[in-house]
């Protein structure tokens, strides 16, 4: 699990947020940390210009100066020597790109949302890639099936449809799979476990038309692509602090 889960622009005078990361965990812990993080930010005239507010399983931790200030919620395991070092960059990239009348005269919520936080993925790996690759081969094959088999199913029969329907959702199982890889998204997990469930049972239901080659590859490659992205986290922006 990524060290620094959200983190937010406000103006210190009245704790208007002007821009915020996208946010991935919707916890009751952490929304309720997140209710305490704005509480926070409505007084920060009243606070020094750095502090840290420690939660049960989360910490909050801000940095400000002038009428910016820059918060961010982050695990017990971030040490806080790091997240006072990002949001410092942070709050130098923010200043640097708007101005103090810019901030003076924003009048609504996240004036500024295009200059959000930004959290990465970890760096494509040669077996995510291999993952990927193979996926979408697999996604192919189930796309083709699939076709030629609605099309031969359209002039003989309909009971075919289930089969149709096993080699179509198994495909599109694939392509979200790839998506999931290389676009971080909220409930991953649970996702994960559905596109794999759909890939299973797809081609369990398709022995006939697949010998057990072909859906132990299938299978194979969905396990595979699993694992590769529930492997790959979330990075931190990464700063030159020396920590």
């Amino acid at each position: 699990m990524s060290m620094i889960l959200f983190a937010c622009v406000v103006r210190v005078r009245d704790g208007l947020p002007l821009s915020a990361s996208t946010d991935f965990y919707h916890t009751q812990e952490f929304l309720e940390i997140r209710r305490r993080l704005k509480t926070l930010a409505l007084r920060l005239a009243q606070y020094p210009g750095r502090g840290s507010a420690q939660g049960r399983d989360f910490s909050i931790h801000f940095s400000s100066s002038g009428d910016v200030a820059c918060m961010a919620i982050c695990s017990h395991r971030c040490p806080a020597a790091m997240a006072f070092c990002f949001l410092e960059t942070l709050w130098w990239e923010f200043t640097a790109s708007y101005d103090t009348t810019c901030v003076g005269l924003a009048s609504r919520p996240y004036a500024f949302l295009e200059f959000a936080p930004s959290f990465r993925m970890e760096p494509v790996t040669a077996l995510g890639v291999l993952s990927l690759v193979l996926n979408i081969m697999c996604a192919a094959l189930n796309l083709i099936r699939g076709i030629h088999l609605a099309e031969h199913s359209v002039q003989v029969a309909h009971e075919e449809i289930g089969n149709i329907l096993a080699f179509l959702i198994p495909f599109i199982a694939c392509i979200f799979q790839c998506y999931l890889y290389l676009f971080y998204s909220p409930a991953r997990t649970a996702k994960v476990v559905l596109m794999l469930l759909s890939i299973c049972l797809g081609n369990v239901y398709l022995h006939g038309l697949r010998n057990l080659w072909q859906i132990l590859f299938h299978i194979g490659v969905a396990f595979l692509s699993s694992h590769q992205i529930l492997t790959r986290q979330l990075q931190e922006k990464q700063s030159d602090c020396g920590v």
